[in-house]
């Protein structure tokens, strides 16, 4: 009896768990996007910037880092935010046409600690009534339930050793 009661508690967590997912990667690509158009402005900006002296980015960059202790910091940080530009529209492309089921596989995509803290943040969880949430409900019912087996098998293991039954 208990046993039975441990696996259902676990396919209902995983169900509930992992039924999130679909509506979680809405938020952070809503996020995603949000920060890929302002890290476009400002790297247009930058880009306008250094045209208008007939430099290329790089050179601006390399100009900037030699003007001082103040220029190199910001030729640093700069360099961080375009960096960080060139990955966050990377990611936006990989992710945008995927479907959530297709979203899994791509999970390395969310890994943009400000854009995953400020979805996390935003993020309702709630009972999913599209198709994408309750397939991931029904693999988090079979995953919770295949760990709770795997769980009671290993704790029954000192029981059989004994010859007790459990």
């Amino acid at each position: 009896m208990l046993a039975r009661i441990i696996t259902l508690a676990s396919g209902t967590f995983g169900a509930a768990a992992s039924s999130q997912f679909p509506e979680y990667s809405q938020q952070y690509l809503q996020r995603l996007d949000g920060a890929v158009d302002e890290l476009r402005r400002i790297a247009a900006g930058f880009d306008s910037d250094a045209a208008e002296l007939g430099l290329t980015r790089q050179e601006a960059l390399v100009q900037l880092s030699e003007g001082g202790a103040m220029g190199a910091q910001r030729a640093e940080t700069m360099a961080g935010v375009l960096s960080r530009f060139q990955q966050l529209q990377a990611d936006m492309a990989a992710l945008q046409d995927l479907t959530p089921l297709q979203r899994v596989l791509s999970a390395a995509r969310f890994s943009d600690p400000e854009v995953a803290t400020a979805a996390w943040a935003s993020f309702q969880p709630a009972i999913p009534v599209s198709a994408d949430g309750l397939i991931f409900a029904g693999g988090g019912v079979l995953a919770g339930v295949l760990a709770a087996g795997l769980l009671l098998s290993v704790l029954r293991l000192p029981f059989r050793a004994l010859g007790l039954a459990a």
